[in-house]
C-alpha cells in the first residue's frame, strides 16, 4: 500500500476498458475552443479529459473534487471532511492557477481568485471537462494550469424526470432531484441536490465531529425560435455551511500549531451564478456570432462559538462577443473566431480592522483563434489573447498546438503556450489581525511550457494508451513571506522560477460490452525556487473497473486512488516561521454496486475508504474513515 507497484500490477491483470453506458455522442468537448462548437475528443491536439455523466454515476460521485482525484495530473487537497476548503491543483501548479468555469460561468470567488471545490456537490446529470496546460490565450487570467468546466446536461441531453435519496455512516444523507424536458424549439433542464453529514473529526486525538451541509439548485433553457437564432439561460444558486477546527494558537501548548477541536466554528458560502447567450447563425451556420453576459455573486462569513469573526464579499460581471466564421472544402477545413471579452470584478473585506469599503479592477480582452483540420488526420490551431487591465500591466499570451493521426491509429500531438494570473484582491489589500497583511505591490505571475504527447488506438477503438510530457516555468510566483521582527505572514514575488515537468499517462479499453477499464497515473516534479512544492504528490494514480451484467440490471465499480508521499507545511514552530513536514502516501478504495429493480426503480450502495485507511492530505487534517451508504433512485 505504501508503493505504487500493487496498483499497476492490479492494472496489468486486470480487464481493460468500455464505458458501455456512453455513446459517440459523449466524446465531444467544448472547452478548447471559443467558437463554442463541439469538437470530437480524439481530434483535439491538447490534452484534455473528459468525465462523462456515466462515469460520474457508475463512481456514485457525489463531491466532484472526488471523481477528478481519476484525472491525469490532477491533485486534489481537502483539509480533513466533507465541506473542507478543497483545492485543485493540474500539472503542479497552485490551485488559483485554474480556471474553473460551471456551465460557461466563471466560477472562482471574486475575492480570494479561486474556487472552492469544497462547495460542489454533485448533479444528477452533469460531466466535467479537464483541458490542461496554458490556455490564458483563451480565457486571460488564472488558466495557467488549465481550466475545468462543469456542464449540466441540457434537458434534449437527458429528458425525463429523476430522484435519488441515500443514506449512511457519519449521519450522512444526499439526495437529488431532476427535471427535463424539450420540444421543437424549447428544452429546459431543473435540478437540486443536496448533502448533509454529522462528519467525522478533523483534529489528531479530537471528537469534536466536523459536518457540513450543501445544497445545489440549477436551471438551464434553450429556446431556439428559428433555424438562425438560439437563446441560452442558465442559473445556479450554491450554499454550503460547512464546521471547521482552527490550529492551536497557544504557544506553551504541545498541540501548538496543530488541527485541534473548535467549538463552534464554522462558515457559510453563499453563491449566485447567472448567464444569458444569444447566438445568431448565418450563411447556410458558417458564420455564428455570440454575445454572453455573466455574473457571479458571492459571500463568505466564518463564525466562532462567539459568533461573526470574518467575511468577505465578491462580485464578477463578465461579456463577450464572439464570432466565428468557417470555410474550406471537404479536405481543408478552416475555423476562424475573434472574441472581445470585458470582466469587472469588485470586492470587499468585512474583517475587522481591514478597509471594509468596496474595490474593484476591470480587464478588457482581445482573442483571436485560427483551427485547421486535413483530411480528418491532422488538426493544428493558434491563438492569441491580449489583455488590458486597469490594475496591472497589459499582456499578451498565446498558444500553438498540432496532431496528425497516422493510418495505424497512432497519434502525435505537441503544443506550447503561455499564461498569466493576476494577484487576488486577498493578496493585494486581505487582512487578518497579527497574521496577514497583503502586498498591493504585486506583479502577475507568468507561465510558459510546452508539451508532447502520443496516443494509440487500438482496433475499432476498443483500447486507447496515452502518454503526454509537459514541461512549464512559472515566473514571479507569488508565495508567504515571514519578514521580522513581527514575522507576519504578506505575499512577495518571487525573484526566481519555479518549475513544473512531468508524464501523464492513461489507459482506456472495452474487450467486451459488460467491461469498462480506465487507468490514469502521473508522475510530477515540481519545485518552487529549487525546493519541492507542497501538497503535489510526486506519484498519483488511480483504476477504475466497472462490470455490466449482460441484461445491464446490475452494475459494480471497484475504484482505487493512490496517493503519493507529498510535503506540507505546519506552524508548529512558536516563532510562526513554517516547517516542511512529510505527508505519507495513501490508497483509497471504494466498492459501489446497483441494481435495476425495474426500468425505473434502481436500488444501489457503496463503500468508500474500504481499507479504512488513515491519512492526511493537509497537515494535521484527520480524514474519515471507512464508510457505507444506501439508497434508492428513480428515473421515468
Amino acid at each position: 500500500m505504501r508503493t505504487l507497484v500493487s496498483l499497476l500490477a492490479l492494472s496489468a491483470a486486470a480487464p481493460a476498458l468500455a464505458d458501455s453506458a456512453s455513446d459517440t455522442a459523449d466524446a465531444i468537448v467544448v472547452t478548447a475552443s471559443r467558437s463554442g462548437d463541439a469538437i470530437l475528443l480524439e481530434n483535439l491536439p491538447a490534452s484534455i479529459t473528459l468525465i462523462t455523466d456515466a462515469d460520474m454515476q457508475n463512481r456514485q460521485t457525489r463531491i466532484v473534487s472526488d471523481v477528478l482525484r481519476d484525472v491525469p495530473g490532477v491533485a486534489v487537497s481537502r483539509t480533513g471532511a466533507i465541506g473542507g476548503l478543497t483545492q485543485i491543483r493540474v500539472r503542479g501548479t497552485e490551485g488559483n492557477h485554474v480556471l474553473v468555469l460551471i456551465d460557461g460561468i466563471k466560477a472562482s470567488d471574486p475575492y480570494y481568485g479561486e474556487y472552492d471545490f469544497g462547495t460542489l456537490i454533485a448533479d444528477e446529470d452533469a460531466r466535467i471537462e479537464i483541458l490542461r496546460g496554458q490556455q490564458s490565450s483563451l480565457y486571460g487570467s488564472d488558466a495557467i494550469g488549465g481550466v475545468i468546466q462543469y456542464i449540466t446536461l441540457s434537458g434534449r441531453d437527458a429528458p425525463g424526470f429523476s430522484a435519488r435519496a441515500e443514506g449512511g455512516s457519519f449521519g450522512t444523507f444526499s439526495g437529488g432531484a431532476r427535471a427535463a424536458g424539450f420540444t421543437d424549439t424549447l428544452d429546459y433542464a431543473v435540478s437540486t441536490s443536496a448533502y448533509v453529514t454529522d462528519g467525522t473529526p478533523t483534529a489528531r486525538n479530537g471528537d469534536r465531529n466536523v459536518g457540513s451541509t450543501s445544497v445545489g439548485v440549477s436551471g438551464k433553457l434553450n429556446w431556439t425560435p428559428s433555424e438562425i437564432f438560439k437563446l441560452s439561460a442558465v442559473g445556479r444558486y450554491s450554499y454550503t455551511d460547512a464546521d471547521t477546527n482552527n490550529s492551536e494558537y497557544d504557544t506553551t501548548s504541545p498541540w501548538f500549531g496543530y488541527t485541534v477541536d473548535s467549538p463552534g466554528v464554522h462558515y457559510v458560502n453563499k453563491a449566485f451564478y447567472g448567464l444569458v447567450r444569444g447566438e445568431l447563425s448565418l450563411a447556410d451556420g458558417r458564420w455564428t456570432t455570440a454575445l454572453t453576459g455573466q455574473f457571479a455573486d458571492t459571500k463568505r462569513r466564518g463564525y466562532t462559538e462567539f459568533g461573526f469573526d470574518y467575511g468577505n464579499n465578491g462580485r464578477r460581471y463578465k461579456g463577450a462577443l464572439e464570432s466565428t466564421y468557417r470555410f474550406g472544402s471537404d479536405r481543408f477545413q478552416n475555423k476562424v473566431t475573434g472574441a472581445v471579452d470585458f470582466e469587472r470584478e469588485e470586492f470587499q473585506n468585512l474583517s475587522a480592522y481591514a478597509f471594509q469599503g468596496w474595490a474593484d479592477v476591470q480587464n478588457w480582452g482581445l482573442v483571436g483563434q485560427y483551427e485547421l483540420e486535413v483530411d480528418e488526420a491532422f488538426f493544428a490551431g493558434a491563438s492569441i489573447r491580449r489583455d488590458l487591465n486597469n490594475r496591472f500591466a497589459d499582456v499578451t499570451t498565446w498558444r500553438a498546438q498540432a496532431g496528425y493521426r497516422l493510418p495505424m491509429g497512432l497519434r502525435v500531438r505537441g503544443a506550447y503556450g503561455t499564461g498569466v494570473k493576476n494577484p487576488g484582491f486577498y493578496e493585494l489589500f486581505g487582512y487578518s489581525d497579527g497574521k496577514y497583511i497583503g502586498n498591493p505591490n504585486l506583479r502577475p505571475e507568468k507561465s510558459k511550457g510546452w508539451e508532447a504527447g502520443i496516443d494509440q488506438v487500438f482496433g475499432d477503438g476498443w483500447a486507447t494508451v496515452g502518454v503526454t510530457y509537459f514541461n512549464s516555468v512559472l515566473t514571479d510566483e507569488i508565495y508567504i513571506r515571514y519578514p521580522p521582527p513581527t514575522y507576519i505572514a504578506t505575499p512577495s514575488n518571487r525573484s526566481t522560477d519555479s518549475k513544473q515537468e512531468g508524464v501523464e499517462f492513461l489507459v482506456s479499453a472495452t474487450p467486451v460490452p459488460q467491461i469498462r477499464f480506465d487507468l490514469a497515473y502521473t508522475w510530477l516534479n515540481a519545485k518552487e525556487n529549487g525546493v519541492r512544492e507542497v501538497r503535489r504528490p510526486r506519484n498519483t494514480g488511480s483504476l477504475n473497473i466497472s462490470y455490466f451484467s449482460t441484461d445491464q440490471r446490475f452494475s459494480t465499480t471497484f475504484t482505487f486512488r493512490y496517493n503519493g508521499e507529498q510535503t506540507d507545511v505546519a506552524y508548529t514552530d512558536p516563532s510562526y516561521i513554517p516547517v516542511r513536514v512529510t505527508l505519507n502516501d495513501y490508497v483509497l478504495v471504494n466498492l459501489g454496486a446497483e441494481y435495476k429493480v425495474t426500468e425505473a426503480i434502481s436500488v444501489f450502495g457503496r463503500i468508500e475508504n474500504l481499507l479504512d485507511e488513515n491519512y492526511e492530505e493537509v497537515f494535521s487534517f484527520a480524514t474519515p474513515g471507512r464508510a457505507a451508504y444506501g439508497g434508492v433512485k428513480a428515473r421515468f
